[in-house]
């Protein structure tokens, strides 16, 4: 939930780890932390990133005419990390996290979305606790994001970065 009471917030990977359902690929991540084990409110947050997914493309089916669900609506080109994290958390992907009590602390290796270079974009990273080996993963997990984002709509170039690592740089199509 947002803060004050508003309404869902999808996680971007900047925020404590939302709770997860089991079965998807954000749990099984975390199983070798804790083998059996759902975390509370798992069902609960699910639900949650289901109808929010649901009402996303209830938007776009509404608006978008003739291309219907398949390109990202007006409201999507808006918010583009909410609407990229969004498509993520909805495809089971797991996000990073980070301790609340300690901010910049990664505790989980996963997504990350964030603003991207010109308005209208968003950028994915992926990141994890220091010796985490999400370096090592990135290629592979941000080639699964953006197949995610495609089938979505989203165009997403891949990027090399500062000290090589790699990014997403997602938009909407033109």
């Amino acid at each position: 939930m947002a803060a004050g009471g508003g309404g869902f917030e999808p996680a971007t990977g900047d925020g404590p780890a939302p709770t997860v359902p089991a079965g998807t690929g954000a749990a099984d991540s975390r199983a070798a932390e804790a083998p059996g084990a759902e975390a509370p409110g798992a069902g609960a947050r699910a639900a949650e990133v289901r109808a929010a997914f649901e009402g996303l493309l209830q938007i776009r089916r509404t608006v978008n005419g003739e291309a219907g669900a398949d390109v990202p609506a007006p409201w999507e080109r808006q918010r583009p990390v909410r609407a990229v994290a969004l498509a993520l958390e909805a495809a089971g992907l797991p996000p990073s996290a980070v301790d609340p009590a300690d901010g910049p602390l990664r505790t989980a290796t996963g997504y990350v979305v964030g603003p991207g270079e010109a308005p209208g974009r968003a950028r994915v990273t992926w990141a994890g606790p220091p010796g985490g080996g999400a370096a090592a993963q990135e290629r592979e997990r941000l080639g699964a994001c953006a197949e995610v984002l495609g089938r979505l709509g989203w165009q997403c170039l891949l990027y090399r970065g500062p000290r090589g690592r790699r990014f997403l740089e997602v938009e909407p199509p033109r």
